[in-house]
């Protein structure tokens, strides 16, 4: 099992803090998020993890880990980070973004998944948004669900029919080997021949995570929803990171 954590975006609503530091090297305690995240990893027994960097790469510096960077990281999105790790793909994969909270636990639920894709998921997910003013609701990256199969992944899905659900993506996926595969294969296809808009994305380029997954939907390869509970949080504004600091201080 190997990690990718994503970390290569700019905070742009973090303010001066995203000004000068990439989303994961926030603190909190003490601790970045990506530091949470590297010793949940490790207590799972995961060591093989690399950090995908981009905005202010020199800042991020752990040790026993790899780093690969995004060269055009200003110009394109977290699909394309994700597989300027793509020599990683040869063995089970979990995905991870760097700007997340959550509990060991919750990475425990995913690891006891064992089929080729999965995106980790919260149903209970509306709660999180009251008093988020910062970051409405309408932009939470949605997952509809239907007969225990994902269908589609995208923002501000609003309605579903009685035997479908609708979750919020928290930004962590599990591919098996086989899946791993499946997500390579697709990329270097759609690379060399994409043109124009993408899923929700304006160019395959600029495409978000979800967008690639829509797409292995899409060519009928089954994509599992992975239904977790526990804390999780994002630290996207301001806002976040001060309920973030409230949530865990109590």
């Amino acid at each position: 099992m190997k990690v990718i954590i994503l970390a290569a975006g700019l905070g742009s609503r973090l303010g001066e803090l995203g000004k000068n530091l990439p989303k994961g090297m926030i603190t909190i305690f003490g601790k970045t998020l990506i530091e949470r995240q590297i010793e949940i990893f490790h207590n799972c027994g995961i060591n093989d993890i690399t950090i995908i960097t981009g905005h202010n790469s020199e800042v991020i510096k752990y040790t026993n880990v790899d780093y690969i960077k995004n060269p055009n990281y200003a110009t394109t999105n977290m699909n394309e980070s994700l597989f300027c790790a793509k020599q990683k793909f040869d063995d089970s994969i979990l995905v991870s973004y760097a700007d997340i909270i959550f509990e060991q636990q919750t990475i425990e639920q995913i690891l006891r998944f064992r089929q080729d894709v999965g995106v980790a998921i919260n149903l209970d997910w509306k709660k999180n948004y009251k008093n988020r003013t910062q970051h409405s609701l309408s932009e939470a990256e949605n997952v509809l669900i239907e007969n225990y199969k994902v269908v589609r992944l995208r923002k501000n899905i609003t309605e579903c029919l009685p035997n479908q659900k609708i979750g919020e993506f928290l930004g962590i996926i599990k591919l098996s080997k086989k899946g791993a595969m499946y997500f390579l294969e697709k990329y270097l296809k759609l690379k060399n021949s994409h043109k124009g808009v993408f899923h929700s994305s304006p160019s395959f380029q600029k495409a978000y995570l979800t967008d690639m997954l829509q797409e292995i939907v899409d060519s009928k390869i089954i994509v599992d929803p992975i239904i977790t509970k526990g804390l999780w949080m994002e630290i996207d504004t301001t806002e976040d990171l001060k309920r973030a600091e409230n949530l865990l201080k109590n």
